[in-house]
């Protein structure tokens, strides 16, 4: 489910339809010293509590990763990791950074 807590995402959702991750918005990340809070712990742990695995939107700095790390934030993407990047790009980033790609 992509950009839990904005919009039309639901609570009803999580239990309705078959997901396998919760992606939490970036908005819920880049205020994770504010008033957001004490909401961002809680959304990583509903997820876990029902068996799905959570993805953090919008990561750009050192202290957000330490910080979802220590919240037990499975994954996390954002410009922290890298740009966007064309596939020319990334298939060089892929090799420079030894990944190993797989075929869908």
């Amino acid at each position: 489910m992509d950009d839990f807590g904005t919009g039309y995402s639901s609570l009803s959702y999580l239990t309705d339809l078959p997901i396998d991750r919760l992606k939490i918005d970036r908005s819920f990340v880049r205020n994770i010293r504010g008033k957001k809070e004490a909401i961002l712990p809680s959304i990583i742990r509903l997820g876990h509590n029902i068996g799905v695995k959570v993805l953090a939107e919008g990561v750009e700095t050192e202290a957000e990763v330490a910080y979802l790390k220590d919240k037990h934030c499975d994954e996390a993407q954002g410009y922290y990791f890298a740009q966007p990047l064309s596939y020319k790009e990334l298939k060089a980033f892929l090799y420079e950074h030894r990944c190993k790609v797989l075929q869908a």
